[in-house]
């Protein structure tokens, strides 16, 4: 019983929902009414072949490894289509941007429609280099120097390694191949999470410009969904001894026989778990969103996860609990994980903040919190907030009024900056 209660709260707090059968539209959205299934794709979305190069745009794939030894992709858009106006401009004088995905989901997410509603094509056509992180675990970036995924230790990570190895590797990796350029940053939900780490302990700022967050993650003690929170109440208690697993797939035969079972429950709606776990979307279409359940969700390790629902469990934010003092003092040299301390973070490094209303994940309540620790004491022409009553979590990346309200925006003050 117990091990069946850790699946299913695993299952719940990772986004484990199957592929627009977990549609469903509370509100006015422009999503067709009576939708229920996507049709099937020909084959994958690849972010070069079938996405970026589909709309003429060059696209290079580049190499990056960490100081842990995993091997992760990085994509480069460095200037628009060869029959463009853009085309000829030198790269070396478009100022870099680097894009860096939330959990469990990939780059591709940022490139899932056309050039005028994709946030990656509209930097591009803004006059920027763009570069796209894909983190260790996600289908481009399964390699490693010595670790097969199927060995347990190459899943032994959280957010933490992410923000200490993959989020650096990749910024220099940036800064190097564009002439000792600092780098614009932008991040989604996890993504926002490992840069406010790494600010807060003065590292990366050599190699950032500016940073944009969608849908800031920070503080998650007072997350709206009641779901999400039951889900990290019984994920922490017995994790570690009953998962029997490492990597989490969120369309793996473990995960489908979890969510039949959470299915089975007549309290759970599997037509909604998407917005009662993110919130209610207001703006996605059913293409983008067809897109995104089936190309973009991607596999996370399972200590991941634990070290989101500590978070959520307790207050503040520290690094990954090892669940002793004893384990605790082997890594950290003191029984309890350090704190990230945000209120440490360089009052002068420029920052926009663009949050929803409807936002499960990063809620009204914690985005506050973190407003009041960033924006208290930043220099005010630094800082600047967006705030979107009628978005939800997804909306940032896929709404198709998002190029109007957010990303025309952020590419205002990426130039101001």
């Amino acid at each position: 019983m117990a091990r069946s209660f850790c699946l299913i709260s695993l299952l719940i707090l990772s986004l484990g929902f199957k592929p627009c059968t977990a549609l469903s539209w509370k509100n006015d959205s422009s999503v067709e009414d009576g939708i229920q299934a996507c049709d099937p794709y020909p084959h994958p979305f690849t972010l070069c072949k079938s996405e970026a190069e589909a709309f003429g745009y060059p696209c290079e794939d580049h190499k990056v490894t960490t100081e842990d030894g995993y091997i992760l992709s990085l994509k480069r858009i460095p200037h628009g289509p060869s029959n463009g106006d853009n085309s000829t401009d030198n790269e070396n004088t478009r100022q870099p941007v680097l894009l860096f995905h939330g959990l469990m989901v990939d780059g591709i997410s940022w490139l899932l429609g056309t050039p005028k509603q994709s946030l990656g094509f509209i930097l591009v056509e803004g006059g920027f280099d763009v570069w796209i992180a894909n983190t260790r675990g996600t289908n481009s970036s399964r390699n490693h120097t010595s670790l097969s995924p199927k060995n347990p230790a190459y899943w032994d990570w959280s957010w933490d390694e992410i923000a200490a190895y993959d989020l650096p590797a990749v910024l220099q990796f940036v800064y190097d191949h564009t002439g000792g350029q600092k780098v614009h940053y932008i991040g989604h939900s996890l993504g926002t999470l490992i840069i406010l780490a790494a600010f807060s302990e003065r590292k990366l700022l050599h190699l950032v410009r500016s940073a944009a967050l969608l849908c800031p993650i920070a503080y998650l003690d007072r997350t709206k969904s009641t779901l999400t929170r039951a889900a990290a109440q019984i994920f922490l208690a017995d994790a570690a001894r009953f998962l029997g697993w490492h990597e989490f797939n969120p369309f793996g035969l473990v995960a489908r026989e979890v969510l039949m079972t959470v299915c089975g429950n007549p309290a759970i709606d599997c037509h909604d778990v998407f917005s009662a776990l993110a919130g209610p979307d207001c703006c996605l279409n059913a293409t983008s969103t067809c897109a995104f359940l089936e190309h973009a969700i991607q596999s996370t390790s399972v200590r991941n996860l634990v070290h989101l629902s500590q978070m959520i469990r307790r207050k503040g934010i520290r690094r990954y609990d090892y669940g002793n003092a004893r384990a605790n003092m082997k890594h950290y040299n003191q029984t309890r994980p350090p704190l990230y301390n945000l209120s440490t973070i360089p009052t002068h490094v420029p920052m926009m903040l663009m949050h929803g209303g409807q936002d499960f994940l990063g809620d009204l309540p914690d985005t506050r919190h973190l407003l009041k620790t960033l924006v208290r004491n930043h220099e005010k022409d630094n800082i600047e907030v967006l705030y979107m009553p009628d978005y939800a979590h997804a909306d940032f990346v896929i709404g198709f009024n998002a190029p109007e309200l957010v990303y025309g925006p952020m590419v205002d003050f990426f130039q101001r900056h």
